[in-house]
């Protein structure tokens, strides 16, 4: 993208983003129902990687400014504590690791829990959905954009990391087993 997108560009843009965000957010509540079985984990890796893909495309974008430089009132974002709940349930023997919460400024590891780090990144997306179903996809991509900087992105990029290291570790660990076996 330019230093400065049309009109129609930011719109295109805000459609992808949506579309992202759509299947995040729908992904999250399948695996929180128990929809995932016993592939929970990579499922969630695959959603949080894909979400992850649409913040790169933000990050890649000019800066949203908008045009009155202020933020309609939304209302209320709607409750996700039961989707909270039910990734908790469903990751409790992965749920709690830790990270550096900024590698360049921060040289202690913090708790994180995955629950609340994915259910962060839902409500953030959520709230610029909310502006995107209202035909104010300017104001969606602000806030995607604004956020992604200033919250869900670092977020995601935790759960990511600990999603990862949780496949890869019984990968590897499987093929260890069977490299001594034989």
């Amino acid at each position: 993208m330019s230093d400065t997108n049309s009109p129609q560009e930011w719109t295109t843009l805000a459609e992808r983003i949506a579309r992202h965000v759509e299947n995040y957010l729908n992904g999250l509540e399948a695996v929180a129902r128990g929809d995932g079985g016993t592939q929970t984990v990579s499922l969630l890796l695959l959603e949080v990687s894909q979400i992850i893909l649409a913040g790169a495309q933000l990050g890649a974008s000019a800066d949203v400014i908008l045009p009155d430089n202020w933020e309609p009132e939304m209302g209320d974002d709607p409750d996700l504590d039961a989707v909270r709940t039910g990734l908790a349930e469903r990751l409790v023997s992965v749920d709690e690791y830790a990270e550096v919460f900024d590698p360049y400024k921060d040289t202690e590891s913090t708790a994180y829990r995955l629950s609340d780090d994915l259910v962060d990144v839902a409500s953030d997306l959520v709230h610029g959905l909310r502006h995107y179903q209202r035909d104010r996809p300017l104001e969606a991509l602000w806030w995607w954009q604004y956020s992604y900087f200033n919250h869900w992105g670092n977020h995601a990029g935790a759960a990511l990391r600990a999603l990862h290291a949780v496949v890869a570790n019984v990968r590897l660990n499987v093929a260890e087993e069977v490299a001594t076996a034989g």
